[in-house]
Formats: C-alpha cells, structure tokens, sequence
C-alpha cells in the first residue's frame, strides 16, 4: 500500500499542511498511521476522506456537517434519509444565497447604469453608502 508525507497530501489536494493537521486535530481525519520518527503517512483511504471533504466545502457545507456527512459515509444504506434531509437543507440554503446574489446584481447594474447620468457625485458610491434606498438616490440630470 502507497503511503504519503504530508507535504505530499498537501500538493495533491491543494489543501495546506495546517489545514490537514487541523482536520486530524478536530476528528474529521482519524489520527494518521506515522512513522517511529513521528511524520505522518497517509494512505489511500485518508487521501479519500480528504477528498471528500474538499469536496463537500466546495458545495458549501460546513466542517459540522461534514463530520455528519463523513459518519454517514460509514454506512450509506441506513444513512441514505439524514444525508438527503442535510442536502436538502444545504441547496435551499444555496437557492436563497442565489436569490440573494441575483437581487445585489439588480441592485449593482441600476447603479452602474444611473451613474452617467449623476450630476453630482457618485451614484456607485451614494447607493452602497444608503444602502439603495429610495430617498437617498443620487438626483439624475435631465438631458436637453
């Protein structure tokens, strides 16, 4: 079986040494195997779990219910119903930050558009500043 130091795992994962060791520090990674000199080795089983866990943040779950994830990963069969609940929750979670995101974007383009037409200011400026209330809308000039 392939073993691997952990500036290796580091590289391979693009994660950093410090964040592998705080993963086996918190108990999302089981204390790795180590040499008699003390440096860790991991193996293609821990190389799996990292991966999973890399991916996991990149659908936005928190280390929390990664652990979660990673317990339901001992026995997918019996844990097929609280993984779907979790990812079920996770993607509303994510629908409502693109709901979010897509009413920031509206906002941003009014100003970006209103900006030329500012006669005094910035309208960029003055929208973030109040928050793009409709009473503190930099005033737009009249073309003749």
């Amino acid at each position: 079986m392939s073993d691997y130091r952990i500036g290796e795992v580091a590289v391979t994962l693009g994660m950093s040494v410090d964040t592998l060791r705080y993963y086996e520090r918190i108990g999302l990674v089981p204390d790795v195997s180590r040499t008699e000199s003390g440096i860790r080795r991991y193996d293609g089983d821990d190389l799996a779990r990292l991966r999973f866990i890399k991916r996991a943040q990149m659908m936005n779950f928190s280390l929390s219910e990664i652990g979660a994830l990673l317990e339901f990963r001992r026995n997918p069969g019996r844990s097929k119903k609280y993984a779907r609940e979790l990812a079920m929750a996770k993607l509303e979670e994510i629908d409502e930050r693109l709901r979010s995101l897509e009413d920031l974007r509206k906002e941003l383009g009014r100003l970006v558009r209103s900006c030329p037409m500012v006669r005094d200011g910035c309208a960029i400026i003055s929208g973030i500043e109040n928050q793009g209330s409709a009473a503190s809308r930099p005033r737009l000039r009249r073309k003749p």
